[in-house]
């Protein structure tokens, strides 16, 4: 009984020596099924339906140039919900990967990652002033590990745009983060514009998305048409505030197309997930070793289109069709 209870626990010990080997096999397996691969990160700054777009386009970019996730390149996408304490912390996760490029959508993420290495290609998106924003030395040469693509639009059409619905206009609003350096710099613009076109401006800022209902409700009561840059947090609450302007029958014209197919009546917007796919094509020259970010000039978009909401004019009394 001895010799078999011997030879039955030598059999269980190279039993669990072989499961061990197999479990150790396959993490092996697995680590080195990442070797060769290039690291692509991506930092979003919250969750919003342009800058969501705009990295659907930059993964979709990536594929079609060949840069597949899991097959020759693996993409770290993480999202700050809006949070600085989250930027930090998911900024230096990337930078500690040491990620071959990393992608940033959103001018605070562009900031918090830019502040954690001068090493890492970084390309941006969803940007509004890289050089106010102390990302670049200058658009044409940026001048640093750091170059990207921008969603600055034209402004005075879009507000020209805005004054036309209403031509009659004592005051037209602007809302915005005033946080958000990139909204910062477009209701300034905004403001001149209009101000050119002897029309008075009322500016309400908000610091968080729980500030958007009482403000907008608010500024509705005292003007007659609203203008809204491509602000994140405004982005994030953009349904509240079509609610708002159907209820007060209020025009609103919006820097993004995306933020007019939520709630807003109309603009001259572009289109993010084609700036995505413009900033894709920036990565692809990085991974391929073909350039630098200092080299690369920030690109500009390429397409804009006039983008009108239909259901909203009609609930605000106002012809489609008119709108151009």
């Amino acid at each position: 009984m001895g010799e078999e209870k011997m030879r039955k626990n030598v059999l269980r010990g190279l039993v669990g020596l072989a499961a061990i080997g197999l479990l150790v096999g396959c993490g092996n397996k697995e680590k080195s099924s990442d070797e060769g691969m290039q690291k692509v990160g991506i930092l979003q700054y919250m969750e919003h339906k342009s800058l969501d777009k705009a990295r659907e386009g930059f993964i979709a970019e990536l594929k079609d140039e060949g840069y597949e996730d899991g097959k020759n390149i693996k993409i770290d996408s993480l999202n700050s919900q809006g949070d600085q304490a989250n930027l930090k912390s998911m900024s230096e996760k990337l930078v500690k990967e040491k990620s071959d490029v990393i992608l940033t959508i959103a001018t605070p993420a562009a900031i918090s990652v830019a502040t954690e290495t001068t090493d890492i290609p970084i390309i941006f998106t969803a940007v509004t002033d890289a050089v106010s924003a102390g990302l670049v030395e200058s658009n044409e040469k940026p001048g640093k590990n750091i170059t990207g693509t921008s969603d600055m639009v034209p402004i005075d059409k879009q507000t020209n745009l805005l004054l036309s619905i209403v031509p009659d206009a004592k005051t037209i609003g602007i809302i915005y983060n005033s946080s958000e350096e990139n909204s910062v710099i477009q209701a300034k613009l905004a403001k001149e514009a209009i101000e050119k076109k002897g029309v008075k401006v009322k500016e309400s800022t908000v610091t968080s998305t729980n500030d958007v209902q009482q403000v907008m409700t608010a500024l509705a009561g005292e003007v007659d048409g609203v203008y809204i840059p491509t602000d994140n947090t405004l982005a994030n609450t953009m349904e509240t505030v079509g609610e708002i302007a159907r209820n007060k029958k209020l025009p609103i014209v919006t820097g993004s197309a995306e933020d007019v197919r939520v709630g807003g009546l109309a603009t001259y917007g572009l289109d993010y997930e084609k700036l995505g796919r413009q900033t894709g094509k920036l990565a692809v020259k990085i991974l391929k070793g073909e350039a630098k970010p200092a080299d690369l000039s920030v690109d500009m978009p390429t397409d804009l289109d006039l983008v009108v909401n239909e259901d909203m004019a009609k609930a605000l009394g106002i012809d489609p069709s008119t709108i151009k």
